[in-house]
């Protein structure tokens, strides 16, 4: 608990001890024998005045605030009129006394709203514990000492000393040093990973055991960490429909159920169908019971620690909305490389054409490809051992998802697959090793092609069983890639349907036909790298991106950001999702089942003041409780 807590629960505390000792007063006949009848009834207003005030004083002025506003319609108005009618039954002192029960009723509300804190806070715990990843300072050497500053004031190249045990501040490639990360914060796993000079870290993870040099590649405020606390400190911001339908309902709910409980209180007995004091005490239980505070409360809980919940597994979801529609998705539509595969490539093969050197197809591709980010254009040139003079090197041209065109020392050479060839009037012939060829020409003619693997994720099988295994239909793959290696991987994974040789444009209208045949209430994920799948992240139902440790494009256009690159967490996420809405459910139809049973008692006469009280304070304990539960997950 925090200071303000301990103070709001040692306040009711003291309450709750004076309310029972004036119970105590009151049963014994005590104000009785003191003060006759009906002054003990004036006796016991004024004892149980005391613990009402001390614990509801605050509640009592937040709702003369809100009339003051215009807006009174909220549980501290409900609370507030039906504890001060309660005591305004001194008017009537011939009846039974009702001081305790309005006490009661203001005591109980401030436990369960306490409870509720708490319960947020224990809520947020989960996301707080990925708050502390925010790094204090970054220690920058000047004059052959190490000065701490701000990491917001460390511009991009400036060399930072990460010390053992201290947080990496600012995403950046190490420059000296080995050393292990913790990277758990991040990512969910306990195994730390091993970093060296050249290695990219990423802000957030703790160094373990050496020290590092890093030089930063980015500002911090467009670094990993800030990037993420941005991300989930904006995440309430975006309610699912379910969240939204219960804000709506309390606004047009408690209107109605106050005029309810004022017509309750005054129709009958001036129609002469009882006595004033009993049908406004009807009227006041009515009040009681009907305030919303389970379903305010307990929704939006149960959705925050959904989020909350999935934080701790390195899950990030930008909102409860994405909760909701995560729960919802039948289709699962996969991005290949990176995704299920590793995206790490490597040259397997290279066959030349009769009377070619196969130094010389490398040579030349790995000088096209020489201006090129992409996966398949870093392995080329991984491969070529030989120095690469960029000088030689213009006119380069990228054609999207074909390859790439360039002069290279005077010859136009082209390298790219078999549509870049076609394209372009090309001769070329297959290969019998299922890879991604690469074919390479020069000045037009046809010197030989370039095998390229891609490793298939250790958990990439687990992930689409366990995607079928929670209920998904239908699990998709598309790939620029070649129809023979796609079919590959796609029949070793146990995928239901491939498409290759996709353009990024191609990769939009395959989701948008998905899409269209989905059946209602079905949603559709696309799972991708963040890179160069934005486009189809940002028009899925849900998009989710993979391996998203640094990438900026996966924060920016995702739903969902899984922060290390394991393709069976997507099955985990949909579980977690599901029980969130379980639990979201079972909270709205048990407290309106309860809360509608209690009105229809208050208002024929049987539910009393304590039974309201119940209705009220119990039900909503009972919903947090049982929302408190979306947040355990085990790792």
């Amino acid at each position: 608990m925090n200071k303000k807590q301990r103070r709001w629960r040692n306040r009711i505390v003291i309450a709750l001890v004076i309310f029972f000792a004036a119970l105590a007063v009151e049963q014994s006949g005590l104000l009785a024998a003191l003060f006759g009848t009906p002054g003990d009834v004036y006796a016991s207003f004024a004892l149980f005045l005391v613990p009402y005030l001390v614990a509801g004083y605050k509640t009592l002025l937040e709702a003369a605030r809100n009339i003051r506003r215009g807006d009174p319609f909220d549980e501290a108005f409900l609370m507030a009129v039906a504890s001060l009618g309660a005591f305004a039954m001194v008017f009537f002192p011939d009846t039974d006394p009702h001081m305790a029960e309005g006490a009661a009723v203001m005591l109980f509300y401030q436990v369960g709203e306490l409870f509720q804190s708490y319960a947020v806070g224990q809520s947020r715990k989960s996301i707080a514990a990925m708050m502390d990843i925010a790094p204090e300072y970054a220690n920058v050497e000047k004059d052959g000492e190490l000065v701490e500053l701000d990491p917001a004031e460390v511009a991009p190249g400036t060399t930072i000393v990460v010390k053992p045990g201290e947080r990496v501040p600012i995403d950046g490639v190490v420059t000296d040093g080995t050393s292990q990360l913790d990277t758990a914060a991040l990512t969910g796993e306990s195994v730390p990973r091993h970093v060296e000079p050249g290695a990219e870290v990423i802000s957030g993870c703790v160094n373990m055991t050496g020290v590092l040099h890093v030089r930063t590649t980015k500002p911090y405020g467009e670094s990993t960490v800030a990037r993420i606390l941005e991300l989930v400190e904006n995440a309430s911001e975006k309610k699912a429909r379910t969240e939204n339908f219960i804000t709506r309902f309390a606004r047009v709910y408690t209107p109605v159920v106050t005029i309810s409980a004022v017509l309750l209180a005054v129709v009958p007995p001036l129609a002469g169908l009882g006595a004033w004091s009993d049908w406004i005490l009807r009227g006041l239980t009515f009040l009681v019971v009907s305030c919303p505070c389970a379903l305010v409360i307990s929704v939006p809980l149960s959705f925050f620690g959904g989020i909350g919940g999935a934080s701790r597994l390195g899950i990030l979801v930008k909102g409860s909305n994405y909760l909701e529609l995560l729960a919802h998705v039948d289709t699962v539509v996969f991005d290949k490389t990176g995704t299920l595969t590793s995206g790490i490539f490597n040259v397997v093969a290279v066959h030349p054409e009769a009377g070619v050197d196969p130094d010389y197809v490398l040579s030349m591709a790995a000088h096209a490809e020489s201006f090129s980010d992409h996966p398949i254009a870093v392995s080329v040139r991984a491969a070529y051992s030989g120095e690469i003079d960029r000088e030689k090197i213009d006119e380069v041209r990228e054609e999207s998802g074909h390859g790439v065109s360039a002069r290279v020392n005077e010859h136009l050479v082209l390298v790219g697959n078999d549509k870049l060839m076609a394209a372009h009037g090309a001769s070329w012939h297959d290969c019998d090793l299922t890879g991604t060829i690469l074919h390479v020409t020069v000045d037009g003619a046809y010197v030989g092609h370039i095998v390229i693997a891609d490793v298939v994720k250790d958990d990439a099988k687990d992930a689409v069983d366990g995607l079928h295994a929670a209920g998904v239909r239908h699990c998709v793959m598309l790939t620029g890639d070649r129809a023979d290696v796609a079919q590959a991987v796609g029949t070793r994974l146990g995928i239901d349907e491939v498409h290759a040789q996709l353009l990024p444009e191609d990769k939009v209208a395959e989701v948008e036909r998905l899409l269209a045949g989905e059946k209602d209430g079905a949603r559709l994920a696309f799972v991708g790298d963040g890179i160069n799948d934005a486009p189809v992240l940002m028009r899925a139902d849900v998009g989710i991106a993979m391996g998203a440790m640094g990438s900026d494009a996966a924060i920016e256009a995702a739903d969902v950001v899984l922060m290390d690159d394991r393709p069976s967490k997507i099955a985990q996420a949909m579980r977690l999702a599901r029980r969130t809405m379980r639990i979201v459910w079972q909270n709205i139809v048990f407290a309106i089942g309860v809360k509608v049973l209690i009105l229809v008692l208050a208002a024929v006469g049987v539910a009393n003041m304590w039974l309201a009280v119940f209705g009220d304070v119990g039900v909503a304990m009972i919903a947090i409780l049982n929302a408190m539960r979306a947040m355990r997950v085990e790792r």
